[in-house]
């Protein structure tokens, strides 16, 4: 608890931080904020045209296929964002290391938030996109915040884990970039779970990151509540606690050896 009682007590300082990041990663450049969206913008586009124009794929459950791709992409967006500057962020503010009043564990939350601004904006697109193909909000809409939150808690594990390990070992940075390609292909994002023989979802499911895929797009298109597919709750909550659980147990013991190190 008392891990968490330090960032509590510091809500003013991580809001200082989190404008000092965005500001240094955006608005400092010549094209400002622009670039958070020129990325994710052009790869959807890749994507659209060689799925939708080269494969001529079909719309899904009625949905338009650019618009069922983008509900996939863009949390896969929000979680590499997240996950690759947030594996950097204690290195990178190594000067804050050393003062007394300041919790390290900040560091990768500021990554997160700062991922998040961006994410949020998306979701608005997306929400708008949806209206102007005719499609209309539903109460499945709202549980977007719910996914959003779980993919923030998984994410937050993940990082604490890796922040703190890179300190020590910097291969930790080139394992975090493979994860992140290799998990966008092995997670359903571009590909429906429905092309894969039946016998073989379960193990796809092993995958957390499968879970919030599915659930925006269970929340905008199939149209399915989170408590209806239980068994897939509970086993992405227990994997998510068990993360957050060696990630914080994990960065409080080599937290007193960063000094030495940076």
């Amino acid at each position: 608890m008392s891990f968490f009682d330090v960032n509590i007590r510091s809500l003013y300082l991580l809001w200082e931080l989190i404008k000092q990041d965005f500001s240094q990663r955006y608005i400092e450049n010549v094209f400002g904020v622009a670039w958070a969206f020129v990325q994710p913008i052009i790869t959807i586009l890749i994507l659209w045209f060689v799925f939708q124009i080269g494969f001529k794929a079909q719309p899904v459950n009625d949905v338009p296929f650019i618009l069922w791709l983008i509900v996939g992409v863009l949390p896969w967006f929000f979680v590499a964002d997240a996950v690759t500057t947030g594996t950097s962020s204690i290195v990178d503010k190594s000067f804050l290391v050393n003062k007394v009043v300041f919790s390290v564990s900040l560091l990768p939350i500021i990554k997160i938030i700062t991922a998040l601004f961006v994410h949020l904006f998306f979701i608005i697109v997306m929400f708008l996109l949806f209206i102007v193909f005719g499609i209309e909000p539903s109460l499945y809409w709202l549980q977007i915040p719910y996914y959003t939150l779980s993919a923030i808690v998984l994410v937050l594990g993940i990082l604490l884990f890796t922040s703190a390990s890179l300190v020590f070992i910097r291969d930790v940075s080139q394992l975090v970039s493979m994860f992140v390609q290799f998990g966008f292909w092995l997670t359903p994002i571009f590909w429906s779970l429905s092309i894969v023989p039946e016998k073989y979802h379960e193990l796809i499911m092993l995958n957390p990151f499968a879970y919030i895929i599915e659930g925006y797009r269970n929340s905008l298109i199939n149209q399915v509540w989170f408590w209806e597919i239980p068994g897939q709750t509970i086993y992405f909550w227990s994997v998510t606690v068990g993360v957050c659980l060696i990630g914080i147990l994990f960065f409080k013991k080599v937290r007193p050896y960063f000094s030495d190190v940076i």
